[in-house]
């Protein structure tokens, strides 16, 4: 499988249902077993087979013991509501992309591609999948369906999301976190893609959404969208450059390698407690880092799943 060619020939994330299927397929291929084995089509018990009904999950060998027909009954396949939520304020679109291409995602392609991938597992489980994107305004809202036309609407959503970053656009998560918990009235698995920068951040704000979300015994899952080499390193050269704001358009000029040590030490600290607030409103914190493949956000989803019930 060469992701790159096909990137190339389907003119970058224009097909990004056959690149997630892609992505999936090679998972799948790289720990030799499907991890959907007994997740959505757990057997439960026999029933009898009525005239008519499909022969599919007869079970032939308890015919030849029995002489009698019956099929295996399975726990019901959309038996897991998810909810994905998708951060497109400005600075998810950063860094540039300057070629379609897997190596230089920036946060939103990164978190695009990411939803596609998970909406694909849901798919195939037949799992029912909604989506809300968020930025200044409440951008946009899908309930929980399993349909292929749902399916194929939400992609064309996460598709308009990356291609659009004509404007600068802020980040109110603190009001659209609470409006999203309102709309979720039956439990569900939600996967959060942000990069957790506010302009007026104020952490108690951000985690009373958060728990609010935790409502109606939903699992919340925070996937933290970072580039580490630039956000996190703060690895830009020891030659003068303007730095601006991509949300406020604030600017300032400095040397990076004159504020790097205490840059580093203000992040990390902002860190610890991110992940400390996280694991008090038992939210689980998945580091996502864009420079790194996409096994840590399916093996994060298989884990909360098997959790889930």
């Amino acid at each position: 499988m060469n992701i790159e060619r096909e990137l190339h020939e389907t003119g970058g994330f224009l097909n990004l249902d056959l690149l997630a299927k892609q992505v999936v397929e090679g998972y799948i291929s790289g720990i030799h077993k499907s991890p959907f084995h007994g997740f959505s089509a757990e057997f439960a018990e026999h029933k009898i087979y009525n005239n008519g009904e499909s022969t599919r999950h007869i079970d032939w060998k308890l015919f030849a013991k029995t002489d009698k027909l019956y099929t295996r009954r399975y726990e019901e396949e959309t038996n897991l509501r998810c909810h994905l939520i998708l951060d497109n304020s400005a600075s998810m679109h950063y860094p540039a992309m300057k070629s379609q291409s897997l190596d230089s995602l920036n946060k939103i392609g990164f978190s695009v591609l990411a939803c596609a991938c998970l909406m694909e597992i849901l798919k195939r489980q037949r799992d029912a999948v909604g989506l809300s994107v968020y930025s200044d305004e409440f951008e946009f809202y899908a309930p929980e369906k399993s349909s292929e036309r749902h399916h194929h609407m939400l992609l064309n959503k996460l598709d308009e999301v990356l291609t659009d970053s004509s404007k600068r656009k802020n980040t109110d998560t603190y009001t659209y976190l609470h409006q999203i918990a309102e709309k979720l009235k039956r439990r569900s698995l939600i996967f959060l893609f942000t990069d957790m920068f506010q302009a007026d951040a104020e952490e108690g704000k951000l985690f009373e959404a958060l728990r609010h979300l935790k409502y109606n015994r939903h699992e919340v899952i925070l996937f933290h969208v970072i580039d580490e080499k630039r956000e996190l390193d703060f690895s830009f050269g020891n030659t003068p450059r303007r730095f601006t704001d991509v949300e406020t358009g604030a600017e300032v000029d400095l040397y990076s390698e004159n504020i790097r040590e205490n840059y580093k030490k203000a992040v990390a600290k902002y860190l610890a407690d991110l992940k400390m607030q996280c694991a008090k409103y038992r939210i689980k914190y998945v580091g996502a880092n864009i420079n790194e493949n996409f096994e840590k956000i399916i093996t994060a989803y298989l884990l909360e799943k098997q959790k889930f019930g």
